[in-house]
């Protein structure tokens, strides 16, 4: 990218300017006392290789990835994760994050078998994390 924006007739310092406006998202302030929360299953809970998981949300809104509404924001089910994203930043879709930007409060997981843990995150109207960060507890669960 350098090369080309160099290219483009932009200096190393636009280029510098440009990249340091990019890693500077702005996030959106959670109302005190918001959480998020597992409805099913229950930590600890052994399911079968395609099971539900329902997401709980106390204190604010569902609003679908790209709708400005106050006071929400949609989920994120963060897989198998050892450390958290960087919270800063628009949450990479991957498939141990995986993004709900309809507004969905459910969905249906199929895992490998063996142990895994879950965590659920809210995103903001641009899938950034909430400021302090909507976070769950992680939650372990045993598919057979």
């Amino acid at each position: 990218m350098r090369s080309f924006c160099l290219g483009l007739g932009l200096s190393a310092a636009a280029l510098f300017t440009m990249s340091s406006a990019w890693a500077e998202i702005p996030r959106t302030a959670a109302p005190e006392g918001a959480s998020v929360y597992f409805i099913t299953p229950n930590d600890g809970a052994t399911v079968d290789q395609t099971f539900t998981v329902k997401f709980g949300l106390k204190g604010m809104g569902v609003a679908p990835a790209g709708i400005d509404v106050p006071e929400t924001g949609h989920h994120h089910l963060l897989i198998d994760t050892e450390t958290l994203p960087d919270m800063s930043q628009t949450l990479p879709a991957t498939d141990n994050i995986r993004h709900f930007g309809k507004g969905q409060t459910e969905a249906e997981l199929t895992l490998k078998p063996g142990k895994h843990t879950l965590q659920l995150l809210l995103g903001d109207k641009n899938h950034v994390p909430h400021n302090p960060p909507v976070l769950s507890e992680k939650i372990t669960v045993t598919v057979k």
